[in-house]
């Protein structure tokens, strides 16, 4: 359905405009669930006005400077905001003649975005119509466009193209779970991949992956994982606060649960109340995943007779026996310091796990459940170097209480975790490296001839 423009001048084929259209129709269905989400969670409410084309005032303030060159990173939410914030910061050093703007899609990834790159940088990413899109190309003028991991919307990249702009796809990688419908849509895929200059991607099995979708081989690259480079943010006020609380009431161990999801809580919890037998003064730092859950999770918590305080009411209140809610946006990597084991969520349950290099970081003995295929190369290197703890519900509580009653194996475990998370880094320079060189190419018609791609 989906091809190229058949000229550069050309925006609008009959597929884009059936594409679009039958976007703006599963949007006009989704309505009531999406205005749902406004009224009960206040979710994308915050940027609504920049989703439909409006540039915001903070980035048209630098956009008028004609000298200005720019490039552009997408990165959805905060896993994809973590991921580029090594890169951004190389960019910024070693391509100083660019500006560098980043878009996001989520409302946490936003946040955090603003907060490491600047507000003054970071806008949320425009809907997949070219009303929308048109006006951030016309004001920015990008010279190169970055997506971090797997964006591929056909209006965005179309346009983006054929304003000039070349493309690249960073840490590239297709998840188990979307592989299949990639797949089945290769016939579409392949035209709309067209436009994309260079794929970089995570490991040889994502290249793989690609090439099966319809990208083509000359421009995909293995470069590694952006994610083994992440610097460390400078820790928040409210780590050394803990540090000194905990401290002075001797309390401790301290079990850091990060980016939990729906139906892991009430596991993680019980799990906790049997380790407090054995430790009555153990501690447990509850992240949920998506900050619309943290009042649901915070009664869930009270409803099992648990002492809970919200980190942003906690006032020094003794945590001993007691759970810490994180209901807060980016501290919780810096916060997995604190940690003598760290559980990573969306295991327990089957949503693909989340990233385990935060608390790796931090020499941090890491616990995580058995559905991990979203991150399943991070997960499997480092299961080879016995680095990790993989575990079923069942499991779970008993692995905790034996890593607490042994000091020397979960410091054992926490140090192959940082070492093994040291033997990986180098993806940012190589990354950098080859966009640098992707700057300097003239910008050509891509290799898919027109007539070729309407034929299929």
């Amino acid at each position: 359905m989906l091809g190229p423009p058949s000229g550069g001048l050309e925006w609008l084929s009959l597929s884009y405009l059936l594409y679009s259209f039958a976007l703006a129709l599963l949007m006009l269905l989704g309505l009531p669930y999406w205005l749902y989400q406004i009224a009960r969670h206040g979710k994308y409410h915050a940027g609504f006005a920049e989703r439909m084309g409006k540039v915001p005032a903070r980035i048209m303030a630098r956009a008028g400077d004609v000298a200005q060159r720019v490039i552009w990173i997408h990165a959805v939410s905060v896993g994809e905001v973590l991921a580029v914030s090594r890169l951004v910061e190389e960019m910024r050093r070693n391509l100083s003649q660019y500006r560098v703007v980043v878009s996001t899609t989520t409302d946490s990834g936003q946040a955090l975005a603003a907060k490491r790159f600047g507000a003054e940088n970071v806008f949320y990413f425009p809907l997949d119509f070219a009303f929308t899109i048109r006006p951030y190309l016309q004001a920015l003028r990008p010279e190169l466009v970055v997506l971090a991991e797997t964006e591929f919307w056909p209006n965005f990249l179309r346009l983006a193209h054929a304003s000039g702009a070349r493309i690249a796809v960073v840490n590239a990688r297709i998840s188990d779970r979307s592989w299949p419908n990639y797949r089945r849509f290769r016939w579409a895929l392949r035209r709309v991949l067209a436009v994309i200059d260079l794929f970089l991607a995570q490991t040889e099995a994502d290249r793989a992956r690609l090439l099966s979708i319809g990208a083509q081989a000359e421009r995909v690259q293995v470069t590694g994982n952006l994610k083994f480079d992440l610097s460390p943010a400078a820790p928040p006020a409210i780590v050394e606060s803990l540090q000194r609380a905990l401290a002075a009431e001797g309390t401790g161990p301290v079990l850091v649960c990060g980016s939990t999801v729906e139906d892991e809580e009430p596991v993680l919890l019980r799990a906790f109340e049997n380790v407090r037998v054995g430790h009555p003064r153990t501690v447990m730092i509850l992240a949920p995943r998506h900050p619309e859950r943290f009042d649901q999770v915070a009664a869930l918590v009270g409803q099992l007779g648990i002492r809970c305080y919200r980190r942003s009411h906690w006032a020094g209140e003794p945590l001993a026996g007691g759970v810490l809610l994180l209901d807060s946006i980016g501290e919780l990597s810096a916060l997995y310091a604190l940690a003598d084991v760290a559980f990573v969520g969306g295991s327990l349950v089957p949503r693909g796990g989340h990233n385990i290099i935060e608390p790796a970081q931090h020499g941090v003995a890491i616990v995580v459940g058995n559905h991990t295929e979203n991150f399943r190369d991070i997960v499997s290197l480092f299961q080879s170097r016995d680095a990790v703890r993989i575990v079923s519900v069942a499991e779970l509580p008993l692995t905790l209480m034996h890593l607490f009653a042994d000091d020397q194996e979960r410091r054992a475990l926490g140090r192959r975790a940082a070492e093994t998370l040291r033997s990986q880094t180098g993806a940012t320079s190589r990354t950098l490296e080859a966009l640098k060189s992707l700057l300097t190419q003239e910008h050509a018609v891509q290799a898919v001839p027109a007539q070729t791609a309407h034929t299929d």
